[in-house]
């Protein structure tokens, strides 16, 4: 079925105006639905189902035309404002396209044009981002006005160093200290895979994937067996763990 653009605007005014759960939503109570959709296209890009992929993309569609509603129903602004507003954004940060410019100056040009009117280059960054990929942003904005590591084996005292710090507040048992100097040490970490190219959130999101496999792994081995997980010793789990973990990976 192929749809306007227009029309589903006017479903959605008609959602607004006669169903009850819509009517009472707010830019605050669909901050989490707008999330939930981002991640949910990301789990079907991962699964290379494009009937998946459609659907979650028209998911994800709705959320930036049921806050333009809300916004047009106080007077700030309506969906066509926003797409105005990308148009011209798209036009003016693509001035090798639109325009005359050198393509090689494209990245540049694109950095100025966002960072002009900051107080600082950390400016513009989302709160709300995943712990991770904030780090690495903000990592990456330092290191373009030259606050960087220049050698990996720096990053690696730094690690350690951060290691030595937790031990030390581990010791002092000073609950406050312990959580300061884990954060420091995930810090450390993904400038660790900022520096060899390596995007921490995808690295630790294909950890988690491995980490499921294997434990899965240990399960169904478990029920083979004819035992439970909590009957089982630590060793006896972490045998089957890296033999799942040499079947799995080869």
């Amino acid at each position: 079925m192929k749809g306007s653009f227009e029309e589903l605007v006017k479903i959605m005014e008609r959602l607004r105006k006669e169903c009850p759960w819509d009517r009472e939503q707010t830019h605050e109570s669909l901050k989490k639905f707008l999330i939930e959709e981002a991640y949910e296209v990301l789990d079907a890009i991962d699964s290379k189902d494009d009937q998946k992929l459609k659907e979650e993309l028209g998911d994800l569609l709705l959320q930036p035309v049921f806050h333009a509603q809300i916004a047009k129903e106080r007077g700030a602004f309506d969906i066509y404002d926003v797409i105005g507003g990308l148009i011209e954004k798209l036009v003016d940060r693509h001035p090798h396209v639109f325009g005359d410019a050198d393509p090689q100056d494209v990245l540049k040009n694109w950095d100025k044009k966002k960072t002009e009117n900051r107080e600082s280059i950390l400016e513009g960054i989302p709160k709300h981002l995943p712990a991770l990929m904030r780090s690495q942003k903000l990592q990456d904005r330092a290191s373009r006005v030259g606050f960087d590591f220049t050698d990996i084996s720096q990053v690696f005292e730094k690690i350690e160093e951060e290691i030595n710090e937790l031990k030390e507040s581990l010791q002092e048992q000073d609950r406050k200290n312990i959580e300061h100097e884990i954060g420091d040490i995930l810090t450390a970490v993904v400038e660790l895979a900022r520096f060899v190219g390596v995007d921490a959130e995808q690295a630790l999101q294909s950890a988690n994937e491995r980490f499921i496999r294997r434990f899965k792994y240990i399960e169904d081995r478990a029920k083979e067996m004819g035992k439970r997980l909590e009957d089982m010793s630590l060793e006896e789990m972490d045998k089957l763990w890296e033999e799942g973990k040499r079947k799995l990976e080869t």
